[in-house]
């Protein structure tokens, strides 16, 4: 029997059209495990032709819940995917595998397959493979900032392989940036010792490889980073820890926000903001 093809060269299934005409491609298939769960994405692409910018969403949830159809309580379904592409930039919002079904890497070698999986399928997806950026929330944005922070490496070899798994600009919101510093680095029942394995105390080296802040470089990408000072979840010093080592970085301290933008009730809708705002620099600016 011919085995079937790998999920990642799967047709694309038919596109719905919202009332403002954004495309919606769901459920998309860009990779495949043995014995796990598709890996899937949902796409939102612009009404208008053309080879849109796109970035990669990636949602929060401690890495162990959550999922590619929200981006967190403060919002509405997929309105701010929605609200994206109706600015003209796709969006791609992907699930990973969560910590109770892989340990680190797994997650950033997921979120590197799905750009790779979109770089090698631009044309069809009538989007630019040279404007891929990345956007998460919580661990979506630790997930996002590693993203624009490993280039080349830490790759792995889910899905698709030997196409570029590289992103020009990073949005991440309150992101746990150093993994040894979130919680108590001994508790074994911790979100950061769930992802790794084990306590970031008992395994050092290996909170090191995951924490964004041991990435930085001069060659970084452009990042944006956005953080409530009244975060009682991710400390806001994870973003400034962040902030002090990147060479090209704008970062705004939402005032009275806790995490997932609860406490102030103007925080998602500036954040949705600045983050269009950004983004539309960086993958359109003179392209309008």
């Amino acid at each position: 029997m011919t085995p079937p093809p790998p999920a990642h060269t799967a047709p694309l299934p038919p596109a719905r059209t919202t009332a403002d005409g954004v495309r919606v491609l769901a459920g998309v298939p860009y990779a495949a495990l043995p014995g796990a769960r598709p890996l899937e994405l949902d796409l939102h692409l612009p009404a208008h032709p053309g080879h849109a910018p796109v970035v990669v969403f990636l949602h929060g949830g401690g890495w162990r819940l959550g999922s590619r159809h929200s981006a967190g309580p403060s919002f509405t379904g997929s309105e701010p995917f929605e609200q994206l592409a109706a600015a003209g930039i796709a969006v791609a919002s992907v699930d990973y595998r969560l910590s109770g079904e892989a340990v680190w890497p797994a997650q950033l070698h997921d979120a590197k397959a799905a750009v790779r999986w979109l770089r090698s399928r631009a044309d069809e997806l009538g989007i630019d493979p040279d404007r891929i950026a990345a956007w998460g929330e919580s661990a979506g944005g630790h997930l996002a900032a590693l993203l624009g922070l490993t280039g080349g490496e830490w790759d792995g070899e889910v899905g698709v392989t030997g196409v570029p798994s590289t992103v020009c600009a990073v949005v991440a919101w309150y992101p746990p940036t150093e993994l040894a510093t979130v919680a108590d680095p001994g508790d074994p029942a911790s979100r950061e010792a769930q992802l790794l394995g084990a306590p970031p105390a008992a395994d050092p080296v290996r909170a090191v490889q995951a924490s964004p802040v041991s990435h930085v470089t001069p060659t970084a990408p452009p990042f944006l980073l956005l953080h409530g000072d009244a975060d009682r979840l991710v400390p806001h010093d994870q973003s400034v820890r962040l902030a002090q080592l990147l060479p090209d970085v704008e970062f705004e301290t939402l005032t009275g926000a806790d995490h997932m933008w609860l406490g102030s009730p103007d925080a998602a809708a500036t954040a949705l903001a600045r983050t269009t705002t950004f983004l539309t620099q960086h993958l359109i600016g003179d392209q309008q």
